[in-house]
């Protein structure tokens, strides 16, 4: 569904996408992650078109989205940190008007509109002011506009930012909601949260993707040694004695009965242990020693621990691009809106290449702005008579 291969982007001599590539799965939700200046926002203005990218491919449902712009961009709904809204609209007019922008059919017009309307909880305020509306509304109304339409891909940057925990439990039901029929990138600062909704993470440092997995599969990479805490109500010599002979198990130890009879066994096992396999032989072998299981704690990862463990591997990836850093040696380019929407612009490429080539100077052409050294004489000569005649 979404293709990057080789994505760069540099600010003149600030480089803050460095040859990114991945690739992203319909009918999934990937969380994007990374710290500050890591080129998380500018990766995704580049995948929405938003940007130029200095190198590299980007393909959105098989477009390029830099040689197809127009196709390309039918098949996204973006919301960006900020959300692009008209204050002075009602939520319902505005919603109306993005769905023109998006040529939705005028027939199903009204209805797409009620319908994501009711999806972010915007039915009760759709006649109010956009600008009277809370913080957590004005995100709903951003969210609305980016699902507005159906498109194939959805690209959400900080999505729950300024909202309550109420609303940040029903907005993460949408965006589960979503990857039925979408496919959902999702950027975040909340890592637990990432761990909830995503089924995949991406994680860029330095503008580098460091990884890319399930959040189970990238908390087993960074477990280290495995471990089993296990709860007991029994005899702990004898729970030592039948847990010695596992092969699994690398140490074992245990504390002192307590006076309900209740102590702890804390093993550890060789990399690669199977822990699943390893509870289970743990368990019969305990069973066999007459000891009452009451719980056992599997020693693991958290995403935070694993996102803090990549982007410290190398300080240079922590200090990254910072991301919004004008290029001192361009200026914006000004694209006329119309053509845009007919087609006629060109690429992201081309529009930078006819910005940055010199312009055409003839060199015999006469500077009608000037005047020549005679006719200036002529006008010198003329205004002294006029002076003197009057």
């Amino acid at each position: 569904m979404i293709e990057v291969k080789h994505l760069v982007k540099r600010y003149g001599n600030h480089l803050a996408v460095d040859d990114l590539s991945f690739t992203v799965e319909q009918g999934q939700i990937y969380g994007f992650l990374g710290p500050n200046g890591a080129g998380k926002s500018t990766t995704m203005n580049i995948l929405t078109g938003c940007l130029a990218a200095t190198s590299g491919e980007v393909r959105i449902n098989g477009y390029d989205i830099f040689k197809q712009p127009l196709q390309a961009k039918a098949a996204i709904g973006y919301l960006p940190e900020q959300p692009p809204l008209y204050p002075d609209m009602t939520v319902r007019e505005y919603l109306d008007f993005v769905a023109q922008m998006k040529r939705v059919a005028k027939k199903t017009r009204a209805d797409a509109v009620r319908g994501v309307m009711e999806k972010t909880g915007l039915t009760d305020v759709q006649d109010r002011l956009i600008k009277n509306l809370s913080k957590g509304y004005k995100q709903r109304v951003g969210l609305a506009q980016a699902i507005l339409g159906d498109p194939k891909v959805i690209i959400l940057d900080e999505p729950t930012v300024g909202l309550d925990p109420a609303q940040i439990i029903e907005i993460r039901n949408v965006i589960r909601g979503l990857a039925e029929e979408h496919t959902v990138i999702f950027s975040s600062h909340i890592l637990s949260e990432v761990n909830e909704i995503c089924s995949r993470v991406l994680i860029i440092a330095g503008g580098k993707l460091v990884a890319e997995n399930t959040p189970e599969e990238l908390e087993a990479q960074f477990i280290g040694t495995p471990a089993l805490h296990v709860t007991l109500q029994g005899d702990p010599e004898a729970a030592d004695a039948a847990v010695q002979p596992l092969e699994q198990v690398d140490s074992c130890e245990h504390t002192d009965a307590q006076e309900d009879g209740t102590f702890m066994l804390h093993l550890t096992y060789a990399p690669g242990t199977s822990v699943k396999s390893a509870r289970l032989a743990l368990s019969r072998a305990l069973s066999d020693a007459g000891c009452l299981i009451l719980g056992i704690e599997e020693s693991k990862a958290s995403l935070e621990d694993v996102f803090m463990e990549l982007i410290s591997q190398d300080t240079d990836l922590t200090a990254g691009a910072q991301e919004g850093e004008a290029d001192p040696n361009t200026e914006p380019l000004e694209v006329d809106a119309q053509a845009l929407l007919d087609g006629t612009v060109g690429s992201a490429y081309d529009a930078h290449e006819a910005f940055d080539a010199p312009a055409a100077q003839p060199q015999d052409a006469p500077d009608e702005t000037q005047t020549p050294p005679e006719a200036a004489q002529s006008t010198q000569e003329e205004a002294h008579e006029d002076a003197g005649n009057v």
